[in-house]
């Protein structure tokens, strides 16, 4: 059995406020591609199909085009479940209807126990899911209290071992934080307080377990059980992170093999730090000025609309940093009895903070005379 592990891929998702659906329907392109070259048995998203509940009409049109020429052009067998992103009963409308096409969307709680067969040959393997849900939502389906992630998961783990069949190979596909992962910036919290992580010593005795929400690839207590990451960078957190699909080969004897396989973005997410001039000349010969970039100033002093000027070089810079503005002097907040002597007083001390150096008489005689104008009455 072939297949590739796949999820988060957010569409819909805005990144400083730009759209990226074309930079989305660029590595959905090659994933296509992968899935034909590969000759896969299967592709699995494990959740956050969509950044939000109510995705716009351009997202839900790339996932139903993507969906219709591999199910129906390819023949390809698609298993997705819903992420914390997702609105499981939006995602799931007509899941039952589309599982004689070769598309199952799993997001009710009730199919949880209910496995996905697919076969390859000779051999059979049972995909199991495990959709997003909070632990009041299951603690309701299972009549019981279950106080946090970690109980929920584990109940719904439980539940999946306690019917599965005994001989054939079965992968459990979950959207969760397993302890000990690595997150990103661009994550959505699951609990407020640190409570949603969840064990990894249940997900033990699955041949493979397909994870979604964490957007770094990575392994959590196997090397079977794998987070394959997102489909792109979704914050300047993820600068340095990889991002791609795994593929996993389980043979008849049980034995499992992955292999990442990466995905090129239309655009690279990079962030670039120096001296204004020096960056601006980079970026005059820079072939890849069309990346989304952050830019972080050294300069100590002030520059004049520095965001256009650099847009002019990089016009997809998306945010702008001055760390050497804010690292001169002494960058102390003025001290509560300061704000008492006036505004005189408070100004100078913003003016020392700012750029190090005490105001002259001549800026002091300046400053007086504006405040005397602003305050005067007729």
């Amino acid at each position: 059995m072939r297949f590739i592990h796949t999820a988060d891929w957010h569409l819909g998702r805005q990144f400083h406020h730009v759209s990226l659906i074309d930079d989305q329907a660029h590595v959905l392109q090659q994933l296509t591609n992968l899935v034909t070259s590969l000759a896969v048995d299967a592709v699995i998203v494990a959740g956050d199909i969509y950044d939000r509940p109510v995705p716009p009409a351009s997202a839900i049109t790339l996932l139903d085009d993507t969906l219709h020429h591999w199910c129906q052009t390819l023949g390809v067998p698609v298993i997705m479940i819903s992420g914390n992103h997702d609105s499981a009963g939006r995602l799931g409308f007509g899941a039952r209807q589309m599982q004689a096409s070769g598309l199952h969307i799993l997001s009710d709680l009730s199919a949880t126990t209910t496995p996905v067969s697919i076969t390859a040959g000779d051999q059979t393997v049972d995909f199991y899911g495990i959709p997003y849900s909070d632990p009041r939502e299951v603690s309701e389906f299972a009549g019981e209290t279950l106080t946090d992630h970690d109980a929920a998961h584990t109940w719904q783990v439980n539940q999946i071992k306690a019917v599965r069949h005994a001989k054939r190979p079965s992968v459990l596909i979950s959207h969760c934080f397993v302890a000990g992962g690595e997150p990103s910036d661009s994550e959505r919290l699951l609990s407020v307080g640190g409570a949603d992580s969840v064990g990894s010593a249940v997900l033990q005795d699955f041949a493979y377990v397909a994870l979604g929400h964490l957007h770094a690839p990575q392994t959590r207590g196997s090397e079977t059980i794998r987070y394959a990451g997102s489909l792109l960078k979704y914050s300047f957190s993820e600068v340095n992170q990889p991002k791609g699909v795994t593929l996993v080969d389980i043979q008849p004897g049980g034995h499992v093999t992955t292999e990442r396989h990466p995905l090129q973005p239309r655009r690279e997410v990079r962030i670039l730090e120096g001296l204004f001039n020096e960056l601006l000349e980079a970026g005059r010969v820079d072939p890849s000025a069309d990346d989304y970039v952050l830019v972080r100033l050294t300069d100590t002093g002030a520059i004049l609309n520095a965001m256009a000027q650099l847009r002019e070089v990089y016009p997809n810079i998306l945010h702008l940093e001055k760390p050497g503005i804010m690292t001169v002097g002494n960058r102390e907040a003025p001290a509560r009895d300061a704000l008492k002597r006036g505004e005189a007083s408070m100004f100078r001390d913003f003016y020392r903070s700012m750029t190090g150096d005490d105001m002259t008489e001549a800026q002091v005689a300046v400053l007086e005379d504006t405040l005397h104008d602003i305050n005067k009455t007729d």
